[in-house]
């Protein structure tokens, strides 16, 4: 509809509606929020939590919808149609722009539960939307440096215990736990510096995917394995919201979750743990071979 507009004309709208839209929501969001904590009954909390994940379902949809008034992007998605939105699912995606957010939510959104995100701590200090996080239960993890893990064994299970405690309170409602596998946007850089055996990926860390299939075991059947490709490559979060993305390519695999790992303890179990990261890495050279073959001008839609 705006897609007429100049793309600097085009980013101000987003920019201007997606903060509307966030400050309307928030206020509903916290006024629950305030009940749940002040009245941590398991009753309320259920109530609470359902009420909270359809606010935030209504805030995805309204950012949907000025997405699809002013973006002139084409989409090739591929993998929605067996979905069920009152299952819990695991999803894991590669990571390269701040956009891998909006496209999640956007093409996720009312198919399953709402996802929860695995964030840096760092973004809890996020101007409103961090609060709104926190009250959504979102687990915020310290990512420290292999460096200074060498040098404090100590911190190598901290965040999968902030997981564990996270992914307890999930056990009251379908729903959907969401990790960037790779625990940082992809750059050259970043690429180089680990010495990627992948082309187009950075290295997979299995520790919170484990630490929530661990938790939720029971309750996990499925795995997302999710697939974002930006074929002119990743956008910057101002080019996304300008709508200079021409296009996005999407493939959503449902894999089954091994019957093993709902049982398994990654934090102390050697064996165990090295099960589960070559259960990852193996499917991490498959993205990779996907995501190659969807840089393609001809590719395939069943890629």
């Amino acid at each position: 509809m705006l897609g007429f507009l100049p793309p600097f004309a085009r980013g101000v709208v987003a920019a201007l509606l997606l903060g509307i839209n966030t400050c309307f929501w928030c206020v509903p969001l916290f006024a629950v929020s305030l009940v749940k904590f002040a009245l941590p009954a398991r009753h309320v909390r259920a109530t609470a939590d359902r009420l909270l994940n359809a606010i935030a379902r209504r805030w995805i949809a309204c950012n949907s919808g000025w997405m699809q008034m002013i973006q002139r992007t084409k989409w090739d998605v591929c993998g929605l149609e067996e979905l069920e939105s009152r299952d819990w699912y695991m999803v894991g995606c590669n990571h390269q722009s701040w956009a891998d957010i909006f496209v999640l939510q956007h093409l996720l959104n009312n198919r399953i539960p709402l996802l929860k995100f695995v964030l840096k701590r760092q973004l809890i200090y996020v101007p409103v939307i961090g609060l709104a996080w926190w009250a959504l239960d979102f687990p915020f993890v310290r990512r420290h440096p292999d460096g200074y893990l060498r040098q404090h064994p100590e911190k190598r299970f901290e965040d999968l215990e902030t997981t564990r405690r996270a992914c307890e309170k999930f056990a009251l409602v379908p729903t959907s736990v969401m990790n960037f596998v790779e625990g940082t946007r992809f750059s050259a850089e970043k690429h180089r510096a680990q010495h990627s055996p992948y082309r187009h990926l950075l290295k997979p860390k299995a520790g919170a995917l484990a630490q929530a299939l661990n938790v939720l075991g029971d309750r996990f059947r499925w795995f997302l394995d999710v697939t974002i490709v930006y074929p002119q490559g990743a956008p910057s979060f101002w080019q996304f919201l300008c709508g200079s993305v021409p296009d996005i390519v999407v493939r959503v695999r449902r894999l089954p979750v091994p019957p093993e790992f709902r049982t398994g303890d990654y934090a102390s179990d050697t064996r165990f743990r090295k099960t589960v990261e070559h259960w990852l890495q193996d499917l991490w050279r498959e993205k990779d071979r996907q995501f190659g073959a969807l840089l393609q001008p001809n590719r395939r839609r069943d890629d």
